[in-house]
């Protein structure tokens, strides 16, 4: 008879004492937060979805458009609203702030009630003398070359700043912003100059284009630029 200890298989894992597995639905649980957690810092710095609802950025942007925007091309801005709500907690802060170029299409807060965002083109920059004659945009007394603007009646003398506007001095820490669709537009002719800090971001590309009036998918605006 031998002597020698029977062989006993070693368990695969080993527990440590005081340290149970975890759960599935713990680990579930903890992948979902972290998931979140990424998207809000996502949605914060880097990049954010908005839908174009009205036709003031008509033809270039059309209602149903859906858009990524750049939300550090202007600036870092610290976050101050509860996610999902237009409840701010502090005043706006801004970081490594720019100026944009003209041209640029802006997600903004809209001045009169910063619950709503809007979009337009920026026209005017800081330091500019802006005026609008005849519909026609002037920059320094200069005539701005628009090929985006759109016109759908001509020039009416009781349209008050839509069509004819006072030469205007923009100032530091200020735009002017207008839709392309000009006549079709709540802008800055109407309600003033735009204060930096209210930018969100810069819109970039078209990711979705939903027309629930006609044709449904616009397959042709997927993917592609706001600046094609």
């Amino acid at each position: 008879m031998s002597n020698k200890p029977e062989h006993t298989e070693e368990p695969t894992e080993v527990l440590k004492a005081g340290k149970p597995q975890k759960t599935v639905v713990r680990e579930y649980a903890e992948a979902l937060i972290i998931a979140l957690v990424l998207a809000l810092l996502i949605r914060t710095f880097i990049i954010q979805a908005f839908k174009i609802p009205t036709g003031s950025m008509e033809p270039t942007l059309l209602v149903g458009d859906h858009l990524l925007v750049s939300k550090f091309s202007y600036s870092i801005h610290i976050p101050n609203e509860i996610p999902f709500t237009s409840i701010q907690l502090f005043p706006d802060f801004h970081f490594f702030s720019s100026v944009p170029e003209r041209g640029n299409i802006v997600v903004f807060k809209y001045p009169e009630d910063e619950s709503k965002d809007f979009i337009k083109r920026v026209v005017g920059l800081p330091g500019e003398t802006i005026q609008v004659i005849q519909q026609r945009v002037y920059i320094n007394d200069k005539l701005l070359k628009e090929p985006y603007a759109h016109h759908s009646q001509p020039p009416s003398p009781n349209s008050g700043n839509r069509d004819n506007m006072p030469p205007l001095r923009i100032p530091e820490g200020y735009i002017f912003v207008m839709g392309d669709n000009r006549e079709n537009s709540h802008d800055s002719r109407m309600w003033g100059i735009l204060d930096l800090s209210k930018l969100r971001g810069k819109a970039q590309w078209i990711y979705w284009s939903w027309d629930s009036k006609d044709t449904g998918l616009r397959t042709d605006r997927l993917g592609t630029s706001v600046y094609r």
